[in-house]
């Protein structure tokens, strides 16, 4: 399976004692890039639970796209 993740980030993000959730008590860092409060994950990777692994994809604005790539011979 194959899934384009665009990251427009240009720096890492630093994970301090504030990220950490008071009523769960945990951080889980988000590495599908489906997230809507990325770095941090908020279950979002469950919509690609059924992608097809002979497929590629795209979200755009949490909407799943098929992507079709042709490739030219050499």
């Amino acid at each position: 399976m194959a899934r384009e993740v665009t990251h427009t980030a240009t720096g890492p993000k630093i994970i301090t004692p504030a990220d950490i959730d008071d009523e769960h008590g945990d951080v889980a860092v988000c590495l599908c890039g489906l997230s809507d409060s990325y770095p941090f994950c908020d279950g979002s990777h469950r919509r690609a639970e059924d992608e097809d692994p002979d497929e590629r994809y795209k979200y755009v604005d949490g909407t799943r796209r098929r992507i079709t790539i042709e490739f030219e011979e050499p």
